[in-house]
């Protein structure tokens, strides 16, 4: 008789000992990217002398908590919270709808010209920002829009390749006999989309208002090439602001306000954490 345990032992040793490294690099990579978190929210409890201390001191003595009310109030952030609302909210609502609408009409209606259309679409994701910037502002000054909120959020009603593709791989799962039968029963398209296509997309949607959320939310680079009047500012251009605005730049305010800031994002993540990872998930199963 052929003894197979110490092949089975050997085997479970191979399988603790992958498991073990796995979650070592996990865990590593995880120290990475929470470190700097972790600064960010203890120097953001320091004072000035603290935060430029040497050598560093990675705990506060002791917290102050008066830098969040001291750095918020420091320059007029309520506006630029406000406006940050208001440009965020209106390009979600914009990405959402639009590129639903969009990717919509590329999985479910037929065309012969629908594939064509569909690869030039994703031909777009090929050109660098950096490219279209001066047109762009070009057709902005042109339509009167420069130093105003509108070409923070306007572009977002237009759909966004991305969002297109990854809304249009998840209808592509969804199977068309649900159509069949819907227009069967008397629905129009319209209400194939709405009453049917929407409700069954939910953590693809979920996944695109996140993303998003998260640049506009932190998108530096459009606001500081269009808004020029501090009442317009958002809150990236705010955090910018203080760089010797009040003193030189007090790192323990910018850290203050900087986990404010932060604080929408992480919220939003975990209330949608669910839906995000599913909605990536599902959207690769079907081309």
């Amino acid at each position: 008789m052929v003894s197979i345990a110490p092949k089975t032992s050997t085997k479970q040793l191979r399988e603790i000992l992958r498991g073990t490294i796995l979650y070592g690099l996990i865990c590593l990579g995880a120290a990475v990217l929470i470190i700097p978190i972790f600064w960010m929210v203890s120097s953001s409890l320091k004072s000035w002398s603290e935060v430029l201390a040497v050598p560093l001191t990675w705990l506060p003595h002791p917290p102050k908590w008066s830098n969040y009310p001291q750095g918020w109030t420091a320059l007029p952030f309520n506006t630029f919270l406000m406006n940050s609302c208001l440009v965020t909210g209106l390009a979600v609502l914009g990405d959402v709808v639009v590129s639903s609408l969009v990717a919509f009409g590329f999985a479910r209606l037929r065309s012969r010209k629908s594939t064509f259309l569909f690869m030039m679409v994703l031909a777009t994701m090929m050109i660098p920002y950096q490219v279209i910037i001066i047109p762009q502002f070009i057709l902005f000054k042109f339509l009167g829009w420069v130093d105003s909120l509108k070409p923070l959020f306007v572009p977002a009603f237009f759909g966004w390749p991305f969002f297109i593709f990854l809304l249009r791989q998840f209808f592509m799962t969804i199977p068309r006999e649900l159509d069949d039968a819907a227009r069967i029963d008397g629905c129009s398209t319209w209400r194939i989309y709405w009453n049917i296509m929407l409700p069954l997309c939910k953590p693809a949607l979920a996944t695109v208002a996140i993303f998003s959320f998260i640049a506009n939310w932190n998108n530096f680079m459009a606001p500081l090439i269009y808004i020029s009047s501090q009442a317009k500012y958002t809150l990236p251009l705010g955090l910018n602001l203080f760089s010797g605005r009040i003193g030189g730049t007090q790192y323990h305010l910018v850290m203050a306000v900087s986990v404010l800031t932060l604080l929408p994002i992480i919220v939003m993540f975990s209330f949608a954490q669910k839906y995000f990872i599913r909605g990536i998930t599902l959207t690769g199963i079907k081309g």
